[in-house]
């Protein structure tokens, strides 16, 4: 079975929760249809000791944001600020192959907004988004995603 790493970062629990139902959803389509992907769900947060990254990954990032209304430069990320120091931290963002994003688009231009700037920064592909905790759709969405996207080589 290959295991396929989502490192992802929860503050309020909307993606805590979301990963829990995707982990759950990849082994019901194990036991449906037999793919050999386990997904591995990484949360970290600023108690987390960095290492390195041995793997290919995936990312799944909320977005909250402090300044300005829109995207300009007085937008400051807040609370996720460890993932994207995870990222940076011995070049382990060589290593991602694509960024999931949640948020609320009740904020227009900022929802997804740090996944935004992530695939920006990191030149790495934006694959989905979804609002909060998403729902089952999203779960399975998510999940194809993923499934579409790990290298054959990998």
């Amino acid at each position: 079975m290959k295991k396929v790493r989502v490192l992802y970062i929860s503050i309020e629990g909307n993606s805590r929760n979301f990963m829990k139902r995707l982990v759950a959803y990849a082994k019901e389509q194990n036991h449906q249809n037999p793919n050999n992907i386990e997904i591995e769900a990484v949360e970290i947060s600023d108690s987390v000791d960095f290492a390195k990254e041995q793997q290919l990954f995936f990312v799944n990032v909320p977005t909250y944001l402090e300044g300005g209304t829109g995207d300009g430069p007085e937008i400051h990320e807040i609370f996720t600020n460890a993932l994207g120091d995870y990222l940076d931290y011995q070049d382990n963002y060589k290593k991602m192959i694509g960024i999931f994003a949640s948020g609320n688009r009740n904020f227009n231009v900022q929802f997804v907004l740090t996944a935004k700037r992530y695939a920006a920064k990191y030149g790495k592909p934006l694959l989905y988004s979804y609002e909060l905790s998403g729902i089952k759709q999203d779960v399975e969405n998510f999940y194809a995603k993923i499934i579409d996207n790990i290298p054959k080589d990998a």
